[in-house]
């Protein structure tokens, strides 16, 4: 993949623009997640700061203190691109429903932490 196409789902995001309001101190960042909702690019977004450990702010309706727990509890994880990928298409197989994935981190542990890996 290039650098060109690794950067363009960021183009599609709702927080397109507002990057300052998505790196808020401690609570805050539970409010700023609401953005989140019902973007289009999330499940890619929280992939990227997954797969890069991207420390600041909030990706993929995820804050900073939810993706070290997510890693934590699961360090088998080599690509959390492909496993995002492979649990938003059995979510659609089964559901019929075309999302882009996990909002929150419960949503997470459920269709992505189960039985995939």
């Amino acid at each position: 993949m290039s650098v060109v196409e690794a950067d363009d789902w960021t183009l599609a995001a709702r927080c397109r623009g507002m990057e300052d309001a998505l790196f808020p101190d401690g609570k805050d960042q539970k409010r700023a997640r609401l953005v989140c909702q019902g973007c289009p690019v999330r499940s890619t977004c929280l992939a990227e700061a997954l797969d890069n450990r991207i420390e600041w702010g909030v990706w993929g309706g995820m804050t900073e203190r939810e993706r070290r727990a997510l890693l934590r509890r699961r360090p088998d994880v080599t690509s959390w691109r492909r496993l995002l990928q492979t649990a938003r298409e059995e979510h659609h197989r089964v559901t019929g429903v075309l999302d882009d994935g996990p909002l929150v981190p419960s949503q997470v542990d459920r269709s992505v932490l189960g039985n995939l890996t």
